[in-house]
């Protein structure tokens, strides 16, 4: 069984660990009890392998807000499986306190009081120490980035994603993987990979012109005496999810024969213990695990979940450690005679106002950000309401961002990408253009106005929700769903591709959406080249200059079926 920690560490076993995945099992703070450093880190040490994992960083050097979802629904085998569970059901789920420190960083629940009793969170000078402290315990441990790193925020987009290369070249990973990375352009990609002091892998990477592999598809390591391959997974659908002109001569996929050829590929070079650092997302790495035999440990990453507890398939681990650096996970791991015997696991919270920052790193990300210091600071208006973007179908940023796009293209109809990164802002505080560009800061960022008819509106809805709610993983190949301003739906997301949305409805008239009529559609990120338009963030500061204070009703624009 999963033995009991202080704070959220699960322990498994050797005798116990080809059991289920131990939900509900977590232990917890009592709500009452005060937050310590040394309570954060604390850990026994096990075993003789530990690997640290941070993931989806998206550029946020400096402490957030970052809301959990509200709606995260799984379909399929996944539906109603971590980590498709969210809110009370979440804490329930896992035997977590409502109003504890868990809970805040764990859910929803109660999110501005919580924030506003517990802070900020993540911050790469906080996430130094914790690195510092467990390399301090075990010398030889492997920090891992599961990429989505080099994007979002206003001095990644300046520097060309050179910041967080600086800062994330002080905290002296072993390996990364990669997503938005790419969007930035295959020239600077290279330009970065050939600098870096660590492994750029992505077993799943091929030139597309000679169908070969583009970058090292695993790094091997000796780790306390057991020798660890570290296999790289990029997101499998980059020319699907961003602009694949950015990128014109590689193709990516899952590759699941691929992966089950690397993996026996370092058995066979003499690996102990195989772990898999992957984009893929987690239910894409949960067929995964149950396909491709030989994985003990997946790292995942791409869709932001945050898991207290591993999730065991078959004899395959999988850690889920969040996004924008609220968390770190500590993985340790007993290998013996090339078995993984067992293990303990811990995700440590970065709460910003207990873990005391890194001197070195905060004086670096100082210097990175000092040449933006004006305009980062620079105050656009303020927010009456929550911002924030993560949900499968709303999110109050991207609300804001549709109310713009509407009246600044005096559109009918507005659609947001549905992008999972975007930290949160708090009731009553200033937006800075910093905070905008959190939320917006991309390399194809073009405010376009055309025209669409019903029916094309209609068959962008089907695609996205397939992308989402296919039940076959591997089909899942976008964010979350695309947000829509000016205009509600109905979606049943049991229902085959091209049935799941109806009653499409002008929300302003009342009327239904008319397949044959044209609508005056704006939005944002299209991954077409070439297209034309302001940049989104230009275009909605504008919009927030002349709100001054900025309020968002909820959006109760979507009906949801079959959750």
């Amino acid at each position: 069984m999963i033995s009991r920690r202080d704070f959220l560490q699960a322990t498994v076993a050797a005798s116990a660990l080809w059991g289920a995945s131990g939900v509900g099992n977590w232990s917890r703070l009592a709500a009452q009890q005060v937050l310590t450093q040394d309570k954060l880190l604390e850990f026994d040490d096990y075993g003789n392998v530990t690997l640290i994992h941070i993931t989806d960083i998206h550029a946020q050097l400096k402490p957030v807000w970052f809301r959990e979802p509200e709606i995260n629904l799984g379909v399929g085998a996944a539906k109603g499986q971590p980590p498709h569970v969210t809110g009370a059901d979440f804490l329930k789920m896992f035997n977590i306190a409502t109003g504890t420190p868990e809970a805040y960083a764990l859910t929803y629940e109660d999110f501005v009081a919580l924030a506003q009793t517990y802070g900020r969170m993540g911050g790469l000078d906080r996430c130094a120490t914790v690195i510092n402290a467990i390399r301090a315990a075990r010398p030889d441990a492997l920090l891992l980035d599961g990429g989505d790193t080099w994007q979002g925020s206003l001095t990644a987009h300046r520097t060309n994603g050179q910041d967080m290369v600086n800062v994330m070249n002080a905290l002296k990973p072993d390996a990364m993987t990669s997503h938005w990375e790419f969007t930035l352009g295959i020239d600077r990609v290279t330009e970065i990979v050939e600098t870096l002091p660590f492994p750029f892998l992505g077993a799943n990477i091929f030139d597309a012109e000679w169908d070969e592999p583009a970058y090292d598809p695993y790094k091997m390591f000796e780790v306390g005496g057991a020798t660890v391959a570290v296999i790289g997974q990029a997101f499998p659908y980059l020319p699907i999810a961003n602009p694949k002109w950015m990128f014109p001569n590689l193709s990516f996929g899952v590759r699941e024969e691929r992966m089950a050829e690397v993996v026996q590929e370092v058995r066979d070079a003499g690996a102990d213990l195989v772990v898999v650092l992957s984009h893929n997302g987690f239910d894409v790495d949960r067929k995964m695990a149950a396909q491709v035999e030989g994985i003990d440990v997946i790292l995942t990453g791409h869709t932001h979940d945050a898991l207290p507890e591993p999730v065991l398939v078959g004899k395959t681990i999988l850690i889920a450690s969040g996004s924008n650096g609220k968390f770190i996970s500590r993985v340790d791991l007993d290998v013996q005679n090339g078995q993984m015997m067992g293990f303990r696991h811990k995700l440590i919270p970065i709460f910003s106002d207990v873990i005391a920052p890194d001197a070195e790193v905060t004086a670096l990300i100082e210097t990175e950000r000092a040449p933006f210091k004006a305009d980062l600071e620079e105050v656009l208006g303020t927010t009456d309401s929550l911002l924030y973007r993560r949900g499968n179908f709303n999110g109050t940023w991207d609300d804001l961002i549709c109310n713009a796009l509407i009246d600044e293209h005096e559109a009918d109809i507005a659609l947001s990408p549905g992008f999972r990164w975007g930290p949160s802002l708090l009731p009553g505080e200033n937006i800075t253009r910093e905070d905008l560009m959190n939320a917006t800061a991309m390399s194809y960022p073009a405010a376009y106005k055309t025209e669409m008819t019903g029916e094309m509106l209609h068959t962008v809805l089907e695609d996205v929700a397939d992308n989402l709610f296919n039940p076959d993983p591997y089909y899942q190949q976008g964010g979350d769903m695309v947000r829509v301003g000016g205009m509600g739906y109905r979606i049943d997301i049991t229902r085959p591709q091209g049935e799941r949305i109806t009653e499409m409805t002008m929300l302003k008239s009342g009327e239904k959406v008319d397949p044959a009529k044209s609508y005056t559609v704006a939005g944002w990120a299209s991954v077409n080249e070439g297209t034309e338009g302001p940049a989104i963030w230009d275009l909605v500061e504008s919009w927030i200059r002349k709100q001054g204070s900025v309020t968002v009703d909820p959006n109760t624009s979507v009906q949801v079926v079959g959750a």
